[in-house]
């Protein structure tokens, strides 16, 4: 008689646990997938010698030809995105590494023009993408090798902090604040080097959050409020980056990471 083993070579136990989708996406191997989402983009960003960034913040809710102050707001955000690009580094590299290149979370809106402004200076730029039910898809100026994809916000989160030479924050909502906020928490606390934050043009940013007010709460002090700046065009947002030093020797990277 013929042994029949088909019932076991079906067998889901019998799988090859790197092939098992069902494995690996099981509540035990969150740990797992965790760290396949900072490997994979640590790995691709070492071979691309991508030493530092410059990350840009906004709304996906911006369109080029938007109302308003939005066409404004794009097309300020893409005129950064390639001065910084030109005037930073990220168009040469230096003993194999490349500085201050332009990364965004690579969606719609905001990110897309910053990420457009590199496109359009010749360099290359980071969309750190995230698994969203809206909004949230590859916009088409991100290179599309330095591309990615994240379920988990903290991972991704933690790649966009941990080669940031700089943030620049254009207007946004829930999202942008959330962003915005962690890296000042990050500053604040010595998880992060201290590297300049400037939001873009003051009027938004004071109409929609009441610095003055933490202050007088007493729930910050006030020397906090220094944890950021301000500028109002490009232009302005640059200078005030290339003051601190960057870009002067084509950006240094970040003295330590989160």
């Amino acid at each position: 008689m013929v042994s029949d083993n088909s019932a076991h070579l079906a067998s889901p136990s019998y799988r090859l646990p790197a092939l098992d989708q069902d494995f690996l996406l099981g509540d035990s191997m969150r740990g797992v997938r965790f760290l396949l989402e900072y490997a994979k983009a640590e790995e691709t960003l070492r071979t691309w010698g991508i030493r530092s960034t410059i990350v840009v913040f906004g709304s996906a809710r911006i369109h080029e030809n938007g109302p308003g102050r939005h066409a404004h707001w794009y097309r300020e955000a893409r005129h950064f995105g390639r001065i910084a690009s030109e005037r930073g580094g990220a168009l040469t590299m230096a003993d194999g590494q490349r500085d201050n290149v332009i990364a965004t979370g690579g969606g719609p809106g905001l990110m897309e023009a910053a990420n457009r402004g590199a496109s359009d200076a010749g360099a290359p730029s980071i969309g750190f993408n995230i698994t969203l039910p809206h909004e949230q898809e590859p916009n088409a100026y991100a290179t599309p090798e330095l591309t990615f994809r994240f379920h988990y916000f903290a991972m991704r989160k933690m790649h966009l902090a941990m080669r940031a030479n700089a943030l620049v924050v254009f207007p946004g909502g829930f999202g942008t604040f959330d962003e915005l906020f962690e890296i000042l928490n990050l500053r604040l606390t010595g998880k992060a080097p201290q590297i300049p934050v400037v939001l873009f043009e003051r009027d938004y940013w004071d109409s929609v959050i009441k610095f003055e007010k933490l202050v007088d709460a007493a729930v910050i002090n006030r020397e906090d409020l220094n944890l950021f700046s301000y500028a109002d065009d490009a232009e302005a947002v640059w200078s005030t980056l290339a003051a601190t030093g960057l870009g002067a020797a084509h950006g240094e990277p970040p003295t330590s990471q989160p």
